[in-house]
């Protein structure tokens, strides 16, 4: 049982899960619970602190999500972040919270006024991330302001005797520059944390779990050869042994040679028992038509269910079907009062009346950490390592219908270009790299005659998170070298152009 823990009561924003992520990264354990907990739950919880997060409502609407009163009553450290903030004070007495005139979006400049609590040792003229459309306009009771921006009168504000504190902008991102040292101070300037918590503790506490769970019954595990998959697998054979069966289902939408490469891996390199499925045409013909990117996303992942049922029903006894869900995908997906980005396969896409339990181990960890425990376990550096690769496949990477053809075009097309980054030796710098085939066609010249082939869209972005991403600055010699490979060696293709969008506002894939 761990005692030196961080409770997040979880608002609906985006980066509540990257509050939590910060926080393990300085060796303390984390968990989030829903705003809904009561004071008696938190208190038998016995955290050392409570972070409260952002989230996409406003504190004045009528349905806005609030708190047992009775939890600032538990004489716990508390820090609001931006909706978190605007809660505290709303609920306090004395504080008022108003729609504020100006929004502040994007990058500001935090100014200092009193270098103490959570700012201390901070810089004045910081740049921090902000995300707000209302403010706080008086203090609660026993506050003080000790930063404000040019936009935000109280952009920070501290109650230094009960060691409740409120930031306006997100210290869990990146684009706050300071926010790891604000959240260091919180949590061992203020909370007297102990950084004693490791992944491997994490890796202990699932194989705990998942044993507890499953008792004898029997487990089968939904296998991509993605880093996901692979670790969720790895675990759960360390907690359940020779009661896992692992499904590898060819959809036909995999990167040129992968399901030959997956197979070769767990057969031959780890001897782990594969159960492979050739469903190709079974995908192809269920998306026959769909443009639609969210239909198609539903579709393959009830498919995928469908699939896991009917190998599950030839294993007697197997009731749980693992899959290697990670944290961005269920933010992406969406939950309660969190808005929905694209649904993820294996969240937004399961069917309601699947009949296997789901394990989800990796659930609430983002893929650099899942990277870490891969690590831990053991597993070969080329599948730790191997970039994120969608559920649905190349069926989001095919902008409106899919057929056999276009998806060799752009098999082909994502093979070169990411032997080239290979080639390059960007392989570990760059997050993700592939093609995209658009709906449409553009005119080009070719041998003196006239063409009309598809586009080839590039896409390479770095990110630790996935949360957010830049697009990557490649080389003009390494894009002018796949372009003319692309094509030269891909039929109908007559044009490469290169996305340079970062997350946000776009996302990573295209659909």
């Amino acid at each position: 049982m761990v005692e030196n823990k961080v409770l997040i009561i979880d608002f609906g924003g985006q980066y509540s899960q990257l509050i939590a992520r910060r926080i393990r990264e300085f060796n303390v354990y984390s968990m989030i619970k829903s705003y809904k907990i009561s004071s008696q739950e938190i208190a038998e919880i016995n955290p050392i602190a409570l972070i409260f997060s952002g989230g996409p409502n406003s504190v004045t609407g009528p349905d806005s999500p609030h708190i047992d009163p009775d939890i600032f009553n538990l004489g716990i450290p508390i820090l609001g972040i931006c909706y978190g903030m605007q809660l505290m004070a709303s609920m306090l007495r004395g504080g008022i919270v108003k729609k504020a005139v100006q929004g502040e979006y994007g990058k500001a400049s935090l100014h200092i006024k009193k270098d103490t609590g959570i700012l201390y040792n901070i810089e004045d003229k910081t740049q921090v991330w902000m995300s707000h459309g209302d403010q706080v306009v008086k203090l609660p009771e026993g506050f003080e302001n000790i930063a404000d921006t040019e936009v935000t009168d109280v952009a920070v504000m501290a109650n230094s005797k009960k060691k409740f504190y409120g930031v306006q902008f997100h210290p869990e991102v990146l684009h706050t520059l300071k926010g790891k040292d604000i959240l260091h101070n919180f949590l061992f300037r203020e909370c007297n944390a102990q950084a004693e918590w490791t992944m491997a503790d994490y890796i202990y506490e699932e194989i705990n779990k998942i044993s507890d769970e499953v008792k004898e019954e029997k487990v089968i595990c939904g296998l991509s050869g993605g880093v996901d998959s692979s670790v969720a697998s790895a675990i759960v054979y360390k907690a359940i042994k020779e009661q896992l069966t692992c499904i590898f289902v060819d959809h036909g939408l995999l990167r040129k040679g992968e399901a030959k490469e997956v197979r070769r891996t767990f057969e031959e390199e780890f001897n782990i028992p594969l159960v492979y499925v050739n469903a190709k045409d079974r995908f192809l013909n269920k998306l026959t038509g769909v443009i639609d990117p969210e239909e198609k996303r539903k579709i393959i992942g009830e498919e995928f269910i469908r699939i896991f049922e009917e190998e599950a029903s030839k294993i007697k006894g197997a009731r749980y079907l693992v899959q290697g869900t990670i944290y961005s995908d269920v933010i992406e997906s969406g939950s309660e009062h969190a808005a929905m980005i694209k649904s993820h396969h294996n969240v937004g896409g399961l069917p309601e009346d699947m009949d296997l339990k789901l394990i989800e181990p990796l659930r609430m960890l983002f893929k650099d950490e899942v990277r870490k425990i891969g690590e831990v376990l053991g597993l070969p550096e080329e599948i730790v390592w191997r970039q994120p690769f969608p559920g649905p496949g190349l069926a989001i990477r095919i902008i409106g219908e899919i057929d056999s053809k276009k998806l060799t075009i752009l098999q082909n097309a994502d093979a070169i270009f990411r032997e080239e980054i290979r080639e390059a030796g960007l392989s570990r710098e760059i997050w993700q790299s592939f093609a995209v085939l658009p709906d449409l066609r553009s005119v080009g010249v070719m041998g003196d005659d006239r063409t009309y082939g598809f586009p080839i869209i590039l896409r390479a972005v770095k990110s630790d998170d996935a949360m957010t991403a830049d697009w990557a600055q490649l080389p003009y010699d390494l894009l002018e070298e796949v372009s003319n490979r692309i094509v030269n060696e891909v039929n109908e293709v007559n044009r490469v152009v290169y996305d340079i969008t970062s997350k946000p506002p776009a996302t990573i894939e295209w659909e």
